[in-house]
């Protein structure tokens, strides 16, 4: 693992590690949850040791991160959340924008924890 960029944020509810998260309401608050899926607002992976509800939980906002996969994988492979904040392969549907949390830099499987480059963006069809 080799991070750029950390910052702690307050959890509103239990959040694993190695998961991607989301503030969970944008419009009032910053804090975060698990993303839950490929529309969420996206914006790091959850550290080692996640946090609980109320806790602080260090996100990892930029860099070569380690993430828990939902699904299989290829490296290179454009990454985006399911619906537990685990990271698969992002795929866009005619007409559908998702994002995107970066790009795995190994393959893997569901249950594999894998490096990935966090490189947040929009991938539209």
């Amino acid at each position: 693992m080799i991070p750029t960029f950390i910052r702690a944020y307050e959890a509103s509810a239990d959040i694993a590690g190695y998961r991607i998260v989301m503030f969970s309401d944008a419009a009032s608050s910053n804090k975060i949850a698990q993303a839950n899926s490929t529309t969420a607002a996206s914006l790091g992976v959850s550290d080692a040791m996640g946090a609980d509800l109320g806790g602080m939980c260090d996100v990892h906002r930029d860099g070569l991160i380690s993430v828990e996969l939902g699904g299989t994988v290829t490296a290179g492979a454009p990454l985006t959340s399911d619906a537990d904040g685990k990271a698969i392969a992002a795929v866009a549907a005619g007409g559908t924008t998702i994002r995107i949390i970066g790009f795995a830099d190994e393959p893997g499987i569901a249950g594999d924890v894998v490096d990935a480059f966090l490189s947040p963006a929009l991938l539209h069809q």
